[in-house]
């Protein structure tokens, strides 16, 4: 951090907005009055670590060098370590050792170092086994921000090959076919798919506009017609279509419409695209 600059922390988490979130700010700002702490989301699904995992890869690349805070914790209190990773970008990152940052810390040039919260001195000075983000996770993060501490202070060496990944689903992709999984589900609707532009290619060539695709939903809800296109606006108001989100994800939405509501679709849900 260059001299002048107020230090960044961003902050996510499953608590919503019933003073959690109020509560480790005000941690935050106690340690580090200068700090600049950036919301990623709090009203995120509870106990949802993917969806954490996927909003902080969408946010943390565009949010200056910092130290980011992630807490999506069913398992506060347990053996599963507090934990702080250093990334290639020379971010830090403070929540649970239960798969929320791996595939986070990849999209900030990959894990460093990774460090068990041992350290006492850093968090508060009483503390709870039902409440880590207050006690632990903010005022470690708050104390690297203000530089009262250095992350090898924060405790002892963890192999990064010993931290905790999560399983995400993966798209197979043959001549005419697509075999995908949602992933996410946005406040819109719009559902996030595994796969990408590169399993689109393979499939079905070079994507065009208008090209009938035909998505074949497991359960009751049958089959969905619709075709590819590049925005929404592509397509009629209430209308769907596959598309490849800012990411590079493959992802399906209707037009100012709520597509996972229409057709039932929630995390996990198996679709097969295919020409139509």
């Amino acid at each position: 951090m260059a001299d002048g600059e107020r230090p960044i922390i961003s902050f996510l988490t499953d608590f919503g907005t019933d003073g959690a979130v109020a509560t480790c700010k005000g941690v935050m700002l106690s340690i580090c009055r200068d700090a600049q702490i950036i919301d990623v989301a709090h009203s995120i699904r509870k106990y949802a670590i993917r969806d954490g995992a996927f909003l902080l890869r969408f946010a943390l690349p565009y949010i200056p060098v910092g130290t980011h805070v992630g807490i999506v914790d069913p398992g506060v209190g347990t053996t599963r370590r507090p934990i702080g990773i250093r990334t290639a970008r020379g971010d830090v990152l403070i929540g649970p050792d239960n798969g929320l940052f791996p595939s986070v810390a990849d999209a900030l040039g990959g894990a460093v170092e990774a460090r068990e919260l041992t350290n006492r001195a850093l968090w508060l000075p009483a503390t709870t086994s039902t409440f880590h983000g207050r006690d632990i996770f903010a005022p470690v993060a708050a104390h690297l921000a203000a530089g009262d501490a250095q992350f090898e202070a924060v405790g002892a060496l963890v192999p990064l090959d010993e931290l905790v990944r999560i399983n995400e689903p993966e798209a197979i992709a043959r001549p005419g076919e697509i075999v995908t999984a949602v992933t996410y589900v946005d406040s819109f609707g719009n559902v996030r798919l595994a796969g990408g532009r590169e399993d689109l290619v393979a499939a079905f060539g070079d994507p065009a506009d208008g090209m009938p695709l035909d998505v074949a939903i497991e359960g009751p809800e049958g089959r969905e017609r619709t075709r590819y296109a590049a925005t929404f606006g592509a397509v009629g108001i209430g209308e769907s279509l596959v598309y490849i989100d800012s990411l590079g994800n493959l992802a399906m939405a209707d037009n100012q419409g709520n597509l996972a509501d229409r057709l039932g679709l929630r995390h996990d849900r198996v679709l097969r695209i295919s020409r139509a």
